[in-house]
């Protein structure tokens, strides 16, 4: 795309409001300008070549600086100038605490990571819950666990300086465990209210709203009436419903209709997560999904969206097992799975859905703990199996009972025609599903979907640049303005005069990811420089030690 004319862009009203001084004969002294590049507002409008000039952690000025005096310059000439991105579906927490860069993010251009997604969140915990994550985390990256709320690991963050903006969501199967544990039942009258009140004090104390997990346990075990109840609290305090639906598979219609009517009911802004048929036999299925969304669109309801730009999902290994069977605590669960009478129920519900997914060979094992299991990683569950010379769900079995059902795995299931249908919808919005991580230190572990380091450069350089899925000033849009403005973050998401300084420059020419499914560390190309809240965070591609990241 040409970036138009200075003159052509004002005439046109773009970046409306943000209080252009052309020609201003007494400009004060800037902090940093970006000069020369093609600026993009965020709001889905054409890029101008103009310059844009900041003073602590704010912009202050968009247009021609010449002559005016800065304490840094960045030239942009040929570069893109775009609001920073933000991952509205991530499921970064503990990591930012090993490492508070947020590397893998940050080098994609993303300036603000919104975790708590999938009815995960690290709070609320029970005492057994809070011991259990310890464990896991102490064995993993040898930090504590030492809160139970949001305000404690708000707090826990904060000991650190952050090189990432970062947000939460509270997650409903946490909740659901706090108050009632994770069997497979409806909440008393009682337990209904302390689960709302519990809730309504993590939005007052930042939560951003509820996310739910309705193909995990517990989270799937609660009803539609359960979730409306809880979404009216949301509804009050102004917050978001994400959502994983019911079913991402057979079902997908069902649970769509099912998102719908939760936020019709509840009067909730819904947030749809990883907008996705799984499995060939519903592949045909997306198109009714979007008519689904787009009726409620038209209806009033406040939907959206998100995707990422891959063909396989990433989750738990221990998905591959009836949800009858996931109930309670951990040795619980793997007690089922040794059990002569129960094993074998539990191996045949495997097999079904392995076969599908199209076979056990299109799933990978992405992450273990115990370092013997390690050389799993990258490996698919056939090949695993037929080097141990067991059958896929005895290798299953033995790799998550020895793991304690903590192992990660990767599932190649969705159609690419589908894809470009749901990342071009204009409901759509991109969030990552990952983590952030690094190709060092303790981060460096497991094999991760590639999504975590490639999500935002792969849009920008795979679907925009090269497949022309949509034009830039759209990708950005779908990266910025519209997550900024449904999470109702404040003066974020665009680039406009008083608005805080969470910038990326990007060099369209060269920017794409190029993490792989068996390669997956390693860093986005052609992202240029990052600021976050006014600072260089990345400068010339490369991290600046800067960590200015704020709780959203």
């Amino acid at each position: 795309m040409e970036p138009i004319s200075r003159r052509t862009f004002i005439k046109a009203g773009t970046l409306a409001g943000v209080g252009i001084c052309v020609g201003c004969s007494r400009q004060p002294k800037f902090d940093l300008i970006i000069k020369g590049g093609t600026v993009f507002d965020g709001l889905g409008n054409p890029g101008i070549m103009t310059d844009v000039g900041l003073l602590g952690d704010k912009i202050i000025a968009i247009e021609d600086l010449t002559g005016a005096k800065a304490t840094q310059i960045i030239y942009a000439k040929g570069l893109y100038v775009s609001p920073g991105f933000i991952d509205i579906h991530t499921h970064t927490d503990m990591e930012l605490l090993v490492n508070s860069r947020g590397e893998s993010k940050v080098r994609q251009g993303v300036t603000t990571e919104v975790s708590g997604n999938c009815g995960y969140s690290p709070f609320p915990l029970t005492e057994a819950d809070a011991t259990e994550l310890a464990r896991i985390n102490k064995e993993k990256y040898g930090i504590d666990v030492k809160w139970h709320d949001i305000q404690g690991f708000f707090d826990e963050l904060r000991k650190n300086p952050l090189g990432i903006n970062y947000a939460s969501f509270t997650g409903h199967g946490d909740l659901r465990a706090f108050v009632m544990g994770r069997n497979d039942r409806k909440p008393t009258t009682e337990e209904l209210e302390k689960m709302k009140a519990v809730l309504a004090s993590s939005l007052e104390k930042g939560s951003l709203g509820l996310s739910t997990g309705l193909e995990y346990a517990p989270g799937s075990y609660a009803d539609t009436e359960e979730l409306v109840e809880l979404c009216r609290v949301v509804k009050e305090r102004g917050g978001v419903y994400s959502t994983h639906v019911r079913s991402e598979d057979a079902r997908v219609e069902e649970a769509m209709l099912e998102a719908v009517d939760i936020a019709r009911r509840s009067g909730v802004s819904l947030q749809i997560s990883h907008f996705k048929a799984c499995n060939r036999p519903n592949w045909h299925k997306v198109d009714n999904m979007l008519k689904i969304v787009h009726e409620a669109k038209d209806e009033g309801i406040d939907v959206q969206i998100d995707r990422y730009p891959y063909n396989a999902w990433g989750t738990g290994l221990d998905s591959f097992l009836p949800l009858w069977s996931r109930q309670g605590e951990t040795d619980e669960i793997l007690a089922r799975m040794k059990d002569r009478k129960t094993a074998p129920q539990i191996a045949e519900y495997m097999n079904t859905r392995a076969t599908l997914i199209g076979g056990w060979d299109h799933v990978m094992i992405s992450s273990c703990n115990l370092e013997h299991n390690k050389k799993w990683q990258g490996k698919t569950i056939h090949e695993a199996a037929e080097k141990t010379g067991k059958t896929p769900t005895q290798f299953v079995f033995d790799l998550l009972i020895e793991e304690r059902n903590n192992v990660g795995a990767i599932g190649f299931a969705m159609d690419e025609n589908n894809l470009k249908k749901v990342l071009a919808d204009p409901l759509c919005v991109i969030g990552s599903d990952g983590n952030a991580t690094a190709p060092y230190g303790k981060l460096h572990q497991g094999n991760p979907h590639p999504r975590y380091y490639g999500t935002f450069a792969r849009v920008l350089g795979k679907y925009c640049r090269e497949e022309k899925l949509f034009d830039w000033q759209t990708a950005i849009q779908k990266m910025t303005s519209l997550s900024a403005r449904k999470l109702h973050f404040d003066r974020r998401g665009e680039i406009r005069q008083d608005y805080y300084a969470d910038i990326t420059v990007f060099n369209p020419e060269t920017v794409i990811d190029r993490a792989t499914f068996t390669d997956p560390h390693q860093y986005a190309s052609g992202i240029e420089y990052v600021l976050i809240n006014g600072k260089v965070v990345i400068s010339k591609g490369e991290h600046t030690g800067e960590l200015p990241g704020r709780i959203l």
